[in-house]
């Protein structure tokens, strides 16, 4: 199945690098105009040269400065956004903690560059979407939106399945508006700085046991995260909405 998103309109929260980055390649390569922002500049600035993403430095924390970011979207490309992809997460740096020394500054953080970020976005985009009578919105959440979270990171898996949350509601809201709402839920994939010390503090046993415990014996790629999000937002799904689509392998 191929795609075609020409004329369309997509921004994309966390660009620079990994999901965010390979969403970014695959809505270029069909044919979108596609935004994205990011607070790693330098990362940013390589997505786009090398895709001709129109960029911009945003800490999306600011809610006030995420709502900018969307009306310069849709200043810079005439109208309103088809697409929206709400990737920007994480768990900001940290590692765990036992609940009893998690500092509220840290939980905070996690909740707002996670759940604050999407709402903020998803809240200044609909605007244009539901006059033009279109839109979808995707939102990246994990496998941490169904079950507990590998990172034992408290705010990020409370977060993760309150994108859900989110999701069902926002689809039964802008529903009638034409505005589709779903949520992508990546299984384990490494692709950034954080997953990659996880992956390393694990022992030998239990990575074999976790490429184990998934049916296609591999973990997944950005690519298969960005698959998955363009179909989604594809007129492919045009009766699909508030529901959740895990991509980890079967696990």
């Amino acid at each position: 199945m191929s795609f075609d998103f020409q004329g369309r309109t997509v921004a994309v929260s966390g660009a620079a690098i990994g999901f965010g980055r390979g969403i970014c390649e695959a809505f270029a390569a069909a044919g979108a105009r596609v935004y994205g922002c990011d607070i790693r500049a330098a990362d940013l600035q390589a997505v786009a040269r090398d895709m001709g993403v129109t960029t911009q430095d945003i800490d999306l924390t600011d809610r006030h400065a995420a709502a900018g970011w969307i009306r310069d979207v849709e200043r810079l490309s005439g109208g309103a956004i088809d697409v929206l992809v709400n990737n920007a997460g994480g768990v900001a740096g940290q590692a765990f903690q036992p609940l009893e020394e998690v500092e509220d500054a840290d939980w905070d953080r996690v909740m707002a560059v996670n759940l604050g970020a999407a709402m903020a976005l998803s809240r200044a985009a609909t605007p244009g979407m539901k006059a033009a009578g279109r839109g979808a919105i995707v939102n990246i959440g994990s496998g941490a939106s169904l079950q507990a979270s590998l990172t034992g990171v408290q705010a990020y898996c409370a977060a993760k399945h309150a994108i859900l949350g989110l999701t069902r509601q926002l689809a039964q809201e802008l529903g009638p508006h034409g505005v589709r709402v779903n949520c992508v839920a990546p299984g384990f994939v490494q692709t950034n700085e954080a997953t990659a010390r996880q992956w390393a503090a694990y022992s030998p046993e239990r990575r074999e046991a976790m490429v184990q415990a998934i049916p296609l014996r591999r973990f997944g790629t950005p690519q298969d995260i960005a698959r998955a999000t363009l179909f989604l937002a594809s007129d492919e799904a045009s009766f699909i909405t508030g529901q959740i689509l895990s991509v980890n392998g079967g696990r």
